[in-house]
Formats: structure tokens, C-alpha cells, sequence
């Protein structure tokens, strides 16, 4: 196995810091070693050593975007927490019932795409041929993984969280083959109501226009440290509309950082003041202890 000193190892996690905000903490020297082996499998080098020296001299920025992207963890599933996607359902409907016609939402760490097409297949449900302008736009500092959510073309294996009525609505195999390999694509219908772009969450401020309705910024912030962590919600705070919804991963917290957000449950958060039928049952519940 490829090996990557320590010194080494520590000016890879500064390019990945000083580029992308990304934490390469002690222990992940393998996960580098092995990402970074791939690398100069493509480039035909010879060395750790000689790949940072090009990494470091492409005046291009062609390779950095190789490296983040060769260094970026990408798991994601359908549905995957599917409590928000309830929320996002309650949250809604109480716009609709106000008479709101327009809706933006933003998945902030798109992956392959398969958590924006589950935004987009709930908000179809939902809106069906309501008037109701709605878009979502996806970001990810992957090229590589944003042409992969942009074709939107999947294993049959990796939609085995799609209900079955949603696969057959929402989806066209590939292919005529019956088999665990049966590739699916989503409809051009729905692709079209997601917008993917490269955006470096640690380089704000974002060239997006608010206000934004929906912000779901999942799973990402493990990766930052928390001047970066405040970087990304200091803006999420300037995007967001008075009374959006913010979903973080469970796993995930926005302790310690100074934001406009209020905790409606763990993980799902509103803007300080926000009255919904989520800010109304968190009151309930906290009545009924």
C-alpha cells in the first residue's frame, strides 16, 4: 500500500482546508494514502511527493478539483432520514394554505443525487398541477459527482428505498434486462425541476439569490470545523425567507455557532420567532411534559 508520511500527509490536509474547508482529521492517513494512490494511477507519477508538487503547481486548478474530488465522501441513499421529508410536507402545506405560489428549496451537499430527487419527487406529489412555482437547486463541490446527480441514472439496487409507485412514476429503466443490474433513470419531467452546481461551501459569501424557502444542508458540516460551519450558516441565516425550514443531519448540531435559527426538534430548525404548525406542535409537546 501506497504510504504518505506525516509531513506529507499534513500539507494534503492543508490544500484540502485552504481549498474546500474540508477537516482531514489524525487517523483518516489511510483514506488520503489510498485517494491519493488512485491519483497518480491517472496521472502516470510516481511518488506522493511528485503529486503534490503538481498538485501544488497546476496553475489550471484542474487537479485540486480531481483531488477534492477523489478525497470526497459521497454516501448517500433515497429517503435517507425520511423524518425531514415529513417535515418538509407539514411545512408545505402551511404555505399553501397561506396562499404562497412560489417555493425554493436548496440541497446544500448533493451527492450523486438521490437526496434533491427525493426533494423533488415529495414536492411533485404534493403540488401536482398546482400554479405553484417551486425549483431546487443542488450544489456540491464535486464535479465529478454533480455529472453523475445531473444524468440522474441509478443501480436498481440503490432504489430500494423508492416506493414502488414512486419508482414507476418517477423513473424509466434504462434498459430491458430484468435484473439486480437493471439501470433506471429519472423522468425528464422531474429533472428538470433541479438545478445542479459546483459551489465551495467554505468560500462564502454565495452567489445564489434568496430568499429560500427550504435549506437542507445534510451530513456536510461533519467535515467542518466550526469557523466554516459558521461561515455556511452565517449565509444560510442572510438566504433564508423569515419563515423557512433548515433540516441538518441527525448526527449533526448547530450548537456553539450564532445563528437566527431556533431548534423545532433535533435536527429540523426555524427562524427565531417563525409561527407554523411545526413551531405550534414543538409548543404542544413541551406542555404536554
Amino acid at each position: 500500500m501506497l504510504n504518505v508520511d506525516a509531513q506529507l500527509f499534513q500539507r494534503f490536509c492543508d490544500i484540502a482546508y485552504s481549498r474546500a474547508g474540508i477537516k482531514l482529521r489524525d487517523g483518516k492517513e489511510a483514506l488520503v494514502s489510498a485517494r491519493v494512490a488512485k491519483r497518480l494511477r491517472a496521472l502516470h507519477l510516481s511518488s506522493p511527493s511528485e503529486y503534490l508538487a503538481f498538485l501544488e503547481g497546476d496553475a489550471s486548478g484542474n487537479e485540486v478539483v480531481s483531488f477534492l474530488d477523489a478525497i470526497s465522501t459521497n454516501f448517500t441513499t433515497f429517503f435517507r432520514e425520511p423524518d425531514h421529508f415529513k417535515r418538509l410536507e407539514e411545512f408545505v402545506d402551511y404555505r399553501l394554505s397561506q396562499g404562497k405560489k412560489r417555493l425554493r428549496v436548496w440541497c446544500a451537499a448533493s451527492s450523486s443525487g438521490e437526496e434533491p430527487y427525493t426533494l423533488a419527487m415529495t414536492l411533485a406529489e404534493m403540488l401536482g398541477d398546482s400554479p405553484v412555482d417551486w425549483r431546487i437547486l443542488a450544489t456540491d463541490i464535486s464535479t465529478k459527482i454533480l455529472a453523475m446527480a445531473e444524468a440522474g441514472t441509478y443501480d436498481e439496487p440503490a432504489l430500494k428505498d423508492v416506493p414502488r409507485a414512486l419508482l414507476s412514476k418517477y423513473f424509466r429503466a434504462t434498459d430491458s434486462r430484468r435484473s439486480s443490474n437493471r439501470r433506471w433513470q429519472v423522468t425528464d419531467e422531474l429533472r428538470r425541476k433541479v438545478v445542479f452546481k459546483r459551489l465551495n461551501l467554505a468560500k462564502p459569501p454565495y452567489p445564489m439569490p434568496g430568499p429560500l424557502d427550504v435549506v437542507f444542508c445534510r451530513n456536510v458540516m461533519i467535515y467542518f470545523d466550526d469557523p466554516v460551519r459558521q461561515g455556511l450558516f452565517t449565509e444560510v441565516d442572510r438566504l433564508l425567507a423569515d419563515d423557512g425550514l433548515v433540516c441538518i443531519g441527525h448526527s449533526e448540531s448547530l450548537s456553539g455557532l450564532k445563528t437566527k435559527l431556533s431548534i423545532i426538534e433535533p435536527s429540523v430548525y426555524q427562524p427565531q420567532g417563525t409561527v407554523s404548525p411545526l413551531t405550534t406542535s414543538r409548543a404542544a409537546k413541551r406542555m404536554r411534559r
